[in-house]
Order: structure tokens, then C-alpha cells, then sequence
């Protein structure tokens, strides 16, 4: 059976192919019984109005290229619940893609995406090559969300305020008591923000002597080898404040494995406050990394991007909040 067409349902309503075209763009010029006439005519049909052509007409794909850093990160999962409703409320449809698999394969999928005509592009997390983004944000409306880099004209940066977290995570461990404190750091923008932070809070209180930075790769093996090596030292921590929940479960791992007791003989803080943090075997004292709101700005910023493509670039942060559970208390209870 062939597929109804516009002619059909214009046929159908008895208007003009224009007017219901006028009707599916969601035109005001409509008069309300003709409108109606036209929905009714679509529904009885079952008529799908043509992607393609459509693209064609208006000159947009309607569709959105997003670009993760890593699939793997579980952070990103919030994020992309706030990115897909916004976007979505606006009619427009995401085209995923994996920047781990990116880099494995040596393919540039930014240009694919441009390749695809897509109206807008967002980077999530900090990517392997800030240069081919550069050369996409040169031909299509483009928002870097959850990290702050690169920083490209006419790009807007949309991220969590990673200082502000990281001192909540550390003024929390000394307000507790604790004075033997050490960070598990990350790399990159978001990694030097993070471990800063921390830097500056605990000389701050006057335990710039106590603190310790464990360098990690953001991924559990990392965070367990990290932990091993600061509970080998002649003064172990008391508490530790890892750079991602990731980071902090295999912290986790490591104290047990020590015969260790979290959080009476060590407190670990985490960051982003991810599903993982939220298992109850687990329940890791976190930051909240506003993921969610994080997602539905970017989308937002991306919205005002593509209706003015000129507009200068601009940084929006949003505000973290400590999410106090399981892996912290007093050193020594």
C-alpha cells in the first residue's frame, strides 16, 4: 500500500498542498477550522510528513550532532537526559556519537556530522583533537558542555562550577575533622580546576603540609592504583577526595582490599554524584555535578546558537552541591 502524501491529505481536508504545509510548520496564519480540518485529514491517513524533503525545503535536518568524550563516564548519562529533553521540546532529534571510538579508529566525526548537515554540534567532555572542533565550529552553530576546553570564538562553554565543587568535597573532610587529606586528580581542564581547588582550600585552613595529590586517569583501575600507593606512605591519609565516582570506587576497593573500614578508618569523597554513587552497597559521599541542568543549558545555549550564529561566545556554570551519605565521618568513629 503506497504511503499518503501531502497532496492526499490536502485532498483529503480540501485545502491547498500550501496550506497544509503552512500547518505542519506550526503557522499562526491558519484559520482554526482549516487547521483543524488538516489534523484530521493527517490522523485519518496516518500521513508522516517526508524528513527529507522537508530538509530540503527548509534548508535544516532538524537533527543535532553530540560528540561524547566517553560513552564509559556514567555522568554523561544525566547530561544527556537534560541535553535530549530540551532539544527534543524543540523538535530537533540527536545524532550520537563516541569520541573513545573516535580516537580508536582515528576518524574525525565532527566532519562527519557537518558532512550530515546537522544544524548544530555539541562536544561533551574534553576531546582528543580541540583542532577539529575548531574547524566544525567554523561551519555549524556549536556549544562545548561538562568541560572547559577548548576555548574557541564564537563557541559557547557550558560546564559545573569545578572549583566550587571541590571545595565543598574538602571543606566538608576538614570540617569533619580530618587534616591528613588527599586528592586523586584528574587530567585535564576539568582535572587542574578540580585539584587547584582542593590546593587552595587546604592552605586555606593552614594544612597545605597534610595535603597530598595522587595523580589518577579518571577510571576505577586508576583510582585503586592511585589509593594503593597513598596508603603505602609512612603517613596515610584519613581521608581522600577522588576527582569522579569512578575515580572513588576503586578507592573504595583499594581500602577494603588494605582491611580498611570506610569511612571510620577512611573517608572518600567523590564527584558527580553518578548512579554509581547512588547504589547502596556503594552510597559515596559526592558532589553533585548538575548534570542534568548542565545538559538542558547546553541544549538552551545551542538554541540561541543556531538563531544567531554571530553572537559572541560565551562561559555558563552551574552550581554544584555536596551530596552527603555512606563514605564520610570523623576520622577514628
Amino acid at each position: 500500500m503506497t504511503a499518503p502524501t501531502i497532496r492526499d491529505v490536502a485532498a483529503r481536508a480540501g485545502v491547498s498542498k500550501s496550506l497544509v504545509s503552512l500547518v505542519l510548520r506550526g503557522s499562526d496564519s491558519v484559520r482554526p477550522e482549516k487547521r483543524a480540518a488538516v489534523l484530521a485529514a493527517v490522523e485519518e491517513l496516518g500521513y508522516r510528513p517526508n524528513a527529507a524533503a522537508r530538509s530540503l525545503s527548509e534548508r535544516r535536518t532538524r537533527t543535532v550532532g553530540v560528540l561524547l568524550n566517553d560513552l564509559r563516564n556514567p555522568w554523561y548519562v544525566d547530561l544527556l537526559d537534560g541535553l535530549n529533553t530540551r532539544l527534543y521540546d524543540s523538535g530537533l532529534h540527536v545524532l550520537l556519537a563516541d569520541g573513545h571510538l573516535n580516537r580508536r579508529l582515528g576518524e574525525d566525526l565532527t566532519r562527519t556530522f557537518t558532512d550530515l548537515r546537522v544544524d548544530g554540534l555539541i562536544a561533551v567532555g574534553t576531546l582528543h583533537d580541540p583542532q577539529a572542533l575548531r574547524t566544525a565550529a567554523g561551519r555549524v552553530p556549536t556549544v562545548v558542555a561538562g568541560t572547559r576546553e577548548p576555548v574557541l570564538p564564537g563557541v559557547d562553554i557550558v560546564a559545573g562550577d569545578d572549583e566550587f565543587g571541590a571545595r565543598l568535597a574538602t571543606e566538608h573532610l576538614i570540617g569533619l575533622g580530618h587534616r591528613h587529606i588527599a586528592h586523586i586528580a584528574g587530567r585535564g581542564a576539568v582535572g587542574e580546576l578540580r585539584r587547584r581547588a582542593f590546593e587552595a582550600t587546604m592552605r586555606e585552613h593552614g594544612l597545605a603540609a597534610t595535603a597530598t595529590v595522587e595523580q589518577g586517569d579518571l577510571t576505577e583501575e586508576g583510582g585503586y592504583r592511585a589509593t594503593v600507593r597513598l596508603l603505602g606512605r609512612p603517613h596515610r591519609p584519613t581521608a581522600v577526595f577522588a576527582v569522579n565516582d569512578v575515580t572513588c570506587v576503586g578507592a573504595l576497593s583499594a581500602a577494603e582490599e588494605s582491611g580498611l573500614r570506610v569511612p571510620r578508618d577512611l573517608s572518600l569523597v567523590g564527584y558527580d554524584n553518578t548512579s554509581l554513587a547512588r547504589l547502596r552497597h556503594l552510597w559515596l559521599t559526592t558532589v553533585d555535578h548538575a548534570g542534568h541542568d548542565v545538559g538542558r543549558r547546553a541544549a538552551q545555549r545551542l538554541l540561541d546558537r543556531i538563531e544567531d550564529p554571530a553572537r559572541p561566545g560565551a562561559v555558563e556554570l552551574a552550581a554544584p552541591a555536596l551530596e552527603v551519605r555512606g563514605t564520610t565521618a570523623p576520622p577514628g568513629t
